[in-house]
Formats: structure tokens, C-alpha cells, sequence
């Protein structure tokens, strides 16, 4: 057990029922986020302007945090146990998301002196504090500016994946 779908499945069974409206869970070679939408709070007449609305989601998560955490520990232990891999969490609410307990994993790469001074330039504008930083940055401007290819891209590999698992065994 250790497919996407078999991952999800289990932490659907194993997350408290009351907990989330809605649950996705994400994987990568590293790390699952479990990642859960919290029911909106209610608001008085007065109390629904974007200010009002984004202190109670705040709170909201900040609460949920704070109530599950013994719980999620046991949760997330009993996962990396099973499937070899850091679990993190997060919440949304009203349109408001953090993520509580991510993994921070290190990759290297090699880099030409052009693509090198891209991340110095950086640097030196005080955008990044290090060639990692700026390497972070550059991946996250990506990730944000070009979303909809990012998605395609993972639903192409998704098809393949899924054509492969069809195919003739070996």
C-alpha cells in the first residue's frame, strides 16, 4: 500500500471525521500534506467585511492547530511508519490556507555561470540572502506564474501513469 490513491484512502479513514468539510492529500517522493478545509465561520450583520472575515478564518485554523495537534502527531507517526515519507498539515478557511508542519527539503543542482549570476543578481538586489534562496524563489515565481502548465503537465503524467498501470505486465 503505497499508491497515491491508497494514501489517500487511508488518511480519509484515519483523520477524525469532524475535522474537515473537505480533504486533499498531496505526495511527492518526500513528503505528504494533508491538507483539510475548515467549515467558515459565522458572522453577525456587522462583522462581514474582509477584515472581520479573515481574523475569524485565522482564528479558526489557529484553533484547529492547537485542539488536533496530540492527535495529528498520532496520525502522522502511524503514517511515516507506513509509507516511508515526512507527513505535513495544513488548513484552509475561507479562502485563507497554512501549513503548519512542511518539510524543507534540500536539492542540489548544477548550474552554468549565466543561470549562476541569475540567482548573484538576486542576491545582490537583496531579494534572496543565498543561491538556495534565490533558487527557491525563482522555482516559486514559476510555480505561481506558469500554474495552469505546471497542471497540465501533472495531468498528462497522471494519464501516463495511469495507461502504464493498464498496460502488459512484465
Amino acid at each position: 500500500m503505497s499508491g497515491a490513491k491508497d494514501i489517500t484512502g487511508w488518511f480519509r479513514g484515519r483523520v477524525d471525521d469532524g475535522w474537515f468539510t473537505a480533504l486533499d492529500v498531496l505526495l511527492d517522493k518526500e513528503e505528504i500534506l494533508v491538507l483539510g478545509t475548515l467549515a467558515t465561520p459565522q458572522l453577525g450583520e456587522g462583522e462581514r467585511d474582509d477584515d472581520a472575515r479573515r481574523v475569524a478564518a485565522s482564528a479558526r485554523i489557529n484553533g484547529f492547530r492547537e485542539d488536533t495537534r496530540d492527535r495529528r502527531i498520532v496520525i502522522a507517526n502511524e503514517a511515516e511508519h507506513l509509507f516511508g515519507k515526512k507527513v505535513s498539515w495544513g488548513a484552509r478557511c475561507d479562502g485563507l490556507e497554512r501549513r503548519f508542519t512542511v518539510a524543507n527539503v534540500p536539492v542540489m543542482t548544477r548550474l552554468l555561470m549565466d543561470e549562476r549570476r541569475v540567482l548573484d543578481t538576486l542576491i545582490d538586489a537583496g531579494i534572496a540572502r543565498s543561491r538556495s534562496e534565490a533558487l527557491a524563489w525563482c522555482v516559486k515565481l514559476v510555480g505561481d506564474n506558469q500554474a495552469e502548465w505546471i497542471d497540465a503537465l501533472r495531468t498528462a503524467l497522471a494519464d501516463v501513469e495511469k495507461i502504464r498501470a493498464e498496460g502488459p505486465s512484465v
